[in-house]
Formats: structure tokens, sequence, C-alpha cells
């Protein structure tokens, strides 16, 4: 049994049946959490810091840049579903955008975040993790911020 899915049966939440009956930024704010939660989890496990230590890592990897970052590790293995759900999220208009995102990045990681939400509610555990995974270790791998051409999308 999943995480998510013993923290659902802990709680007697039932998912939403249909993702798309959700705004896309509501089904951002799920993802961003699950995209945090995947991070914290992996960097405590992998990492031997201080509790401050271990937020500071993950401060890099959970903002606009990060995820964007983390999008484009995985963009070519998304499915056309997983594409429309990211599309959706990345042109949802909020309200704001954070002083220190570029705008791109911070579009991009919406639909990330937005995706995510979207497989989660839809149940897609095991989708989320063979994702988080690719990210994780693509990440990590590379060891540096890389620079994306986003005028492709």
């Amino acid at each position: 049994m999943s995480m998510h899915s013993k923290l659902l049966n802990a709680l007697r939440i039932e998912r939403p049946a249909d993702p798309l009956s959700l705004p896309a930024l509501t089904l951002a704010y799920l993802g961003d959490t699950i995209y945090d939660l995947y991070v914290r989890t992996y960097l405590a496990e992998t990492l031997c810091l201080k509790v401050r230590a271990l937020h500071l890592e993950s401060a890099k990897r959970v903002c606009a840049k990060g995820q964007a970052q983390a999008y484009y590790c995985i963009q070519s293995a998304l499915t056309e579903e997983e594409q429309a759900a990211f599309r959706r999220g990345r042109n949802a208009h909020s309200a704001t955008v954070p002083k220190h995102a570029d705008v791109r990045d911070y579009r991009v990681a919406t639909g990330l975040e937005s995706m995510l939400g979207h497989l989660y509610l839809k149940g897609a555990d095991a989708r989320i993790g063979e994702l988080m995974q690719m990210i994780l270790e693509q990440v990590e791998s590379s060891g540096k911020e890389t620079e994306y051409d986003v005028s492709k999308e």
C-alpha cells in the first residue's frame, strides 16, 4: 500500500472522482504539497544533515526554478493526459507571482504541480512515484542547475 493510500485510509478521505472538476490552481495547490513531501522525504533519507540544512536543501528544489527544472527532466516521459494536465496548470492565471521567481519558471512550476495534483486525485500514486524518482535521480545526478529554452513550449 502506498504512502498516499495509507494517509487517505488513516484520515478516511475520499478523492474526488474527476480531477477536471477542480480548478487548475487547486490541483497545483495539492501538487505542490506532494512535490514537497517527496523532496523532503528523499533528502531526509539520503542526507545526514541537521533540520536547518535539510530545509535549505529542500528550498533549493521546491521553488519555481527548481520545479521548472524538474519538469524538463520528465517532459519527454509524460503521457498525453499528463501533458494536458500540465498545460492546464501552466496556462492558469494566478493573481500573483512570487517576487523571487521568473514568470516563465513560475508558470512551468504551476503546470508541474497541477499535473501532480491531477495524478494524485486520480489515484495514480505509482505514476507519481515513477515521475518523482525520475526527477530526483536526474536533478541529483546533474548536480547543477540547467537552463532550458522554454520558447518551444
